[in-house]
């Protein structure tokens, strides 16, 4: 059976992605950073050990879409939270193991994805956690049969998103692999390295240093 990555992915338009991002840089250069960062994460995950899909978002704009590869399938999200989308995603996809991952996390490539599949060998279920309480990758072993519940109730965007989407799970045995941060802010861009991905017009004076 083959082993499927789904990537999580919005139409980079100013305004629709990326907009905690957006506050601070502007709208117009965070949905470019999240553009750039998409395909740059695309090219780094592409492997022959599994198949990539796209899960879009909006729908039509998604599949009809010219900013991404033309050679990898999609899908429409859907309606409902990101809970719902996931859990729809990950159940309609092909027979075998499937992990769902998003778009804003520079430092994830194939080895990364590669160790998720691994546990899952051993294991029902996978996490990538962040360092914020969320998560940047989740994975079934056995998609089609996830639990009724799956993702119900997640408080998203908060640090209770993993606990709470643990709790969803069951019995099902569960492992955990590398934490990675995700980018939502300018500090978030400072942290991982990723600054040089904004366009010359972003105003990179607010990416401020730790202290």
């Amino acid at each position: 059976m083959r082993k499927t990555v789904i990537v999580m992915l919005k139409e980079p338009r100013p305004g629709r992605v990326k907009t905690r991002l957006g506050r601070e840089i502007g709208m117009g250069p965070a949905a470019q950073w999240f553009r750039l960062q998409a395909l740059a994460l695309l090219r780094r995950i592409r492997d022959p050990r599994w198949d990539i899909v796209l899960a879009v978002a909006p729908d039509r704009a998604g599949l009809q879409s010219r900013v991404w590869p033309n050679d990898l399938p999609r899908i429409p999200q859907g309606r409902g939270d990101l809970g719902v989308r996931m859990a729809v995603a990950l159940r309609r996809s092909a027979p075998g193991p499937a992990c769902v991952i998003g778009a804003d996390i520079p430092r994830l490539g194939a080895s990364q994805i590669a160790a998720a599949f691994s546990a899952l060998g051993n294991h029902d279920a996978v996490f990538g956690p962040a360092p914020d309480g969320g998560y940047w990758l989740v994975g079934l072993k056995h998609p089609a049969q996830a639990p009724k519940g799956l993702f119900r109730g997640v408080r998203w965007s908060s640090r209770h998103a993993l606990t709470d989407s643990l709790a969803t799970l069951g019995t099902l045995s569960v492992a955990q692999i590398q934490s990675l941060q995700d980018v939502d802010t300018a500090d978030d861009l400072h942290r991982v390295g990723a600054q040089h991905l904004l366009p010359m017009t972003a105003p990179k004076c607010r990416v401020r240093p730790n202290t």
